[in-house]
């Protein structure tokens, strides 16, 4: 994976610096003191992994994550424990704390290694089977209220049923559309969702963990329903 550091403490690029180049699985592309830089870097480059401190002067690291259009694998290094709840909502694999040990991180970076691969296994399963380029397309439109959000379906976690409304949980975004589940259900790829409850459908490449009654995407526990769990493990 092709990953950057962003630190405004040199001491802290430098660990991190020497963790990645021994990490066989990890490629370091660059490394920011300055997260205002990372905007122009990111349009011109490829980048999977971003290792990124929150507690940052000018803009912290989740102010980072809402400005971008688009969202790698984030792995927080901070010293604040404070901050990890509110991290969770965001495309996050793990939540390290200062300081850093290489085995912990070592764990961190397996995880998103697995979270790399299953999205990267859903891309091309779902170019696969479509006959149609075009019904396959790699963003969705939603509808919200008098807007039109332009949504990159590997960014989309899961959808939620609230009433008349489907919410749609993105790694840096909630978005409320007026539809049903069924409308919802055509919108998607068919083979990377799957429903797993009268009011979720998931993306299969978000999930972290499965268990009988749930599963686990971005710290959410989200039920799996009797009549609809045995059609969801046979598509895992």
């Amino acid at each position: 994976m092709k990953c950057i550091i962003i630190d405004d403490e040199p001491f802290a690029i430098d660990l991190l610096k020497t963790y990645v180049e021994k990490t066989d699985s990890l490629e370091l592309s660059g490394t920011f003191s300055n997260p205002i830089k990372v905007h122009s870097f990111l349009m011109k480059s490829n980048i999977d992994l971003i290792f990124l401190d929150i507690n940052m002067p000018v803009l912290t690291g989740i102010q980072l994550i809402k400005s971008l259009t688009h969202c790698p694998l984030i792995i927080f290094t901070t010293a604040y424990a404070e901050y990890g709840v509110e991290s969770y909502e965001y495309n996050t694999v793990d939540y390290l704390l200062k300081p850093i040990r290489y085995d912990r991180f070592l764990k961190a970076v397996n995880k998103a290694s697995e979270m790399f691969s299953a999205i990267k296994l859903a891309n091309r399963e779902s170019s696969s089977i479509s006959r149609n380029p075009v019904s396959e397309e790699s963003v969705i439109k939603i509808k919200s209220g008098g807007k039109v959000h332009r949504v990159e379906v590997s960014s989309l976690l899961y959808v939620e049923a609230s009433g008349n409304y489907m919410i749609f949980h993105t790694c840096k975004e909630k978005i409320l559309s007026l539809m049903t589940m069924k409308e919802a259900i055509d919108l998607l790829p068919k083979e990377s969702f799957a429903r797993i409850h009268k009011s979720y459908i998931v993306s299969l490449a978000a999930i972290e963990t499965i268990e009988r009654h749930q599963v686990t995407i971005k710290g959410a526990k989200l039920p799996v329903g009797s009549s609809y769990r045995e059609l969801f493990l046979s598509k895992i």
